[in-house]
C-alpha cells in the first residue's frame, strides 16, 4: 500500500502538471519488485486522478537487468565496480562498528538463549527480522522483533547500515559515483530537452527512440533499487561533503552533511528533481528533494529555498557529463 499511496502524493503534488490528457512517463528496473512498486505507483497515481490504473500498467517501460543489458536504474555493467579491488569496501568499513556496536547485543542474545552460539554476522540478520517483518504485514504492524532491542542499539543499527551504503555505493567508493553518471545524464536530457549524451551505462537503443525516452513528457517516474540510488546521489553531489564517515564510533547525519541510511534510501525512497519557473522570472529553477527533504546539490549556487538557475545546476553536473571514472571499469 506505500507504492500506492506514494503514486497518490505524486498526483496531489503535481495536480497541476497532471491535467486529463497528461500521462507520466514510468519506467522500471526488470527486478520483480521494482515493477509491482511502479505498477502499484501507477495505480494509486490514477486512483488519485479518478481513473483506473490497470489500462496504463502496459505502458510502463521495464529496462531488463542482468549481463549484457545496459540500465541505468540497476548498477551492474561496471565489471571493475562490481568484482574488483573495492567490491569488499562496505563490508571492511562496517567491520569495525559490528565489533564495537554488535558484540555486546551477541553476549545478550546468547545468555538468552543457551546454546544459540549466535555471530555476530546473525546477530545483525536477528535485527533485520524487525524492518523486514514489519514492511511484510498487511497493516505495517510493527513486528514484535523489535522489542528485543533498545532504541540506542537501534541507532547503532541504523550506522551499521550507513556505512554500508557509504561505502558501498556512495562517494566513499571510487568508483560508486560513476554508476549513478548514466542516469544523471538522462536527468541532463530531460531538463534540456536535449539527446542524451553518455558512454557509460545508458542504454542507447531505448534513449535514442522517442517513444521509449521521450524528452517532451511534465512527468516522469523512474523505478530503481537502493543501492543504485546512492550511485545517483553521489553522481548529482549530493551528501559529498562527508566522503569519510568514521567507522569506530557513531556521528549524527547532522555531522555527516545530512547523510544517513535512514534519510537517504528508507523503504520506498524517493527523489524529486522539480524544474519550475517562477512568477516574472524569465529564468527556470531546479530543485532536489530526498523523501521530502530539499538537499541542494554541491555543484550551484542554491538560493534560500534550495534552488537552482538551471543552467547553473547542469554545468554543476560536469563530472556526469565527462563519464565520470568509467574508463576505469
Amino acid at each position: 500500500q506505500e507504492m500506492v499511496k506514494s503514486g497518490k502524493k505524486f498526483f496531489k503534488r503535481y495536480q497541476k502538471l497532471a491535467e486529463d490528457s497528461t500521462h507520466p512517463f514510468v519506467r522500471a528496473s526488470g527486478s520483480e519488485r521494482v515493477v509491482m512498486s511502479a505498477q502499484d505507483f501507477v495505480h494509486g497515481f490514477y486512483k488519485a486522478k479518478g481513473k483506473n490504473g490497470s489500462k496504463y500498467l502496459e505502458d510502463i517501460l521495464v529496462i531488463p537487468e542482468g549481463n549484457g543489458s545496459n540500465n541505468t536504474l540497476d548498477h551492474g555493467t561496471c565489471g571493475a565496480f562490481e568484482t574488483g579491488p573495492n567490491a569488499e569496501l562496505a563490508h571492511d568499513r562496517q567491520a569495525p562498528w559490528k565489533n564495537i556496536w554488535a558484540t555486546p547485543i551477541m553476549e545478550r542474545l546468547n545468555a538468552k538463549l543457551p546454546g544459540a552460539k549466535i555471530t555476530l554476522e546473525e546477530t545483525v540478520y536477528f535485527m533485520d527480522l524487525c524492518p523486514f517483518n514489519t514492511v511484510a504485514s498487511e497493516k505495517s504492524t510493527v513486528s514484535d522483533f523489535c522489542r528485543l532491542f533498545s532504541k540506542e542499539e537501534w541507532r547503532g543499527y541504523e550506522y551499521y547500515e550507513s556505512l554500508e551504503k557509504w561505502y558501498g555505493y556512495g562517494p566513499a567508493n571510487p568508483l560508486g559515483p560513476t554508476q549513478g553518471v548514466g542516469y544523471v545524464n538522462e536527468l541532463i536530457a530531460r531538463l534540456s530537452h536535449s539527446p542524451v549524451q553518455d558512454h557509460t551505462s545508458t542504454n542507447e537503443t531505448l534513449d535514442s527512440n522517442p517513444s521509449t525516452f521521450p524528452l517532451n513528457r511534465l512527468l516522469y517516474a523512474d523505478f530503481s533499487h537502493d543501492n543504485t540510488m546512492m550511485t545517483v546521489y553521489a553522481a548529482l553531489g549530493i551528501y559529498t561533503n562527508a566522503t569519510e564517515i568514521p567507522t569506530d564510533r557513531r556521528v549524527s547525519p547532522k555531522k555527516a552533511d545530512g547523510y544517513s541510511a535512514s534519510q537517504a534510501v528508507p523503504f520506498g525512497a524517493r527523489m524529486y528533481v522539480e524544474k519550475m519557473h517562477c512568477g516574472g522570472d524569465d529564468y527556470e529553477m531546479v530543485r532536489v528533494l530526498v523523501n521530502d527533504r530539499v538537499i541542494p546539490p554541491k555543484g550551484c549556487k542554491a538560493d534560500k529555498l534550495g534552488r537552482c538557475e538551471v543552467g547553473d545546476f547542469l554545468k554543476g553536473l560536469d563530472f556526469a557529463k565527462k563519464g565520470g571514472l568509467w574508463d576505469q571499469c
